[in-house]
């Protein structure tokens, strides 16, 4: 029982405030325009803060871990090429095929992942490590899985993939890990001030990255093309959890890094999938319901998962 009690003040405060989002937005007390400014916000500015004070807080010579970033990014690329290789044998509308692939494999590592790391230890340190060796490879293979799957055709849009590379290069999130490691690195010492400027700027960043994801949860596109968004939700919150879970305790990750990689493998769909999906010129459909049933359903499969760990003696 009290490891079930771990597990549940762990997610489900997270999830009442993504409850609390999406309450707002039917009450009429924020709208659309609200929500799509309160994203941008969140991503170009208080994320970013939010992890170069955690990185510059952090002794980087003690958190850095070779092993750890090399499993993150090594699972990642392997899963991506086995739900790639798979969807070409099982999904016969060869029309969302670039969209199960995309959905499948890319999580919201960042907002949910530093928003578990800290309501369980109060820092969010570890887990950049794991955004880093994972949201660029993400990028760049959206890309060309898009490009290559395109209802057009025409294969791999130069354009595009000249468009990602500049994205991760300006990427908010990746400047702000890197930032942070300078500090931390260069043991800079910064002015008062300017930290505690940083740390109010911070505070807003996991409410409002809730709220902001809650707020844009429209649960009637969930019903949109069932199955493959069945099959999409079981890889992402269950499947690639059930194999690289296992794998990651028997390397000796423990505690933060196990939370980190739990994150990693079963966050729900990110929604930047949509909107890349668009923009390339593919429908969407699936991609928006793969967003709602995956953030649905990974409140009940992150408690479970968690509860498992915890009753392992791994976090």
């Amino acid at each position: 029982m009290e490891n079930l009690i771990f597990s549940m003040n762990a997610t489900i405060p997270i999830f009442l405030v993504m409850v609390a989002g999406y309450v707002f937005r039917q009450i009429k007390l924020v709208d659309g325009e609200f929500v799509k400014t309160l994203n941008s916000f969140n991503y170009k500015v208080t994320l970013p803060v939010l992890l170069v004070v955690d990185i510059a807080e952090a002794d980087f010579y003690a958190v850095w871990d070779t092993k750890f970033v090399l499993f993150c990014f090594g699972v990642t690329l392997f899963c991506i090429l086995m739900i790639a290789v798979g969807s070409a044998f099982f999904i016969k509308d060869k029309s969302i095929q670039g969209e199960f692939i995309q959905a499948s494999y890319r999580g919201s590592a960042a907002v949910l992942g530093v928003a578990f790391m800290q309501n369980i230890y109060g820092t969010s340190a570890i887990a950049p490590l794991m955004i880093l060796a994972t949201v660029p490879l993400y990028n760049v293979a959206a890309v060309m899985i898009l490009s290559f799957t395109a209802p057009q055709g025409g294969g791999l849009d130069k354009e595009h993939f000249k468009k990602s590379l500049k994205g991760i290069a300006t990427n908010p999130i990746i400047l702000g890990i890197f930032f942070g490691l300078i500090i931390s690195v260069a043991r800079i010492k910064l002015p008062v001030i300017a930290s505690k400027t940083l740390h109010n700027l911070a505070q807003l960043a996991t409410p409002l990255a809730l709220i902001g994801l809650g707020a844009g949860f429209e649960g009637r596109k969930a019903l949109a093309k069932i199955k493959p968004t069945i099959a999409s939700s079981l890889i992402k919150l269950f499947v690639m959890p059930a194999v690289f879970l296992p794998a990651a305790a028997s390397l000796g990750f423990r505690n933060e890094k196990m939370v980190a990689i739990l994150i990693m493998l079963g966050a729900p769909t990110t929604a930047s999938c949509y909107i890349m999906c668009k923009n390339m010129g593919h429908e969407g459909i699936l991609s928006s319901s793969c967003v709602v049933s995956t953030t649905f359903f990974s409140a009940v499969f992150i408690t479970i998962w968690l509860y498992l760990l915890k009753s392992y003696g791994l976090i």
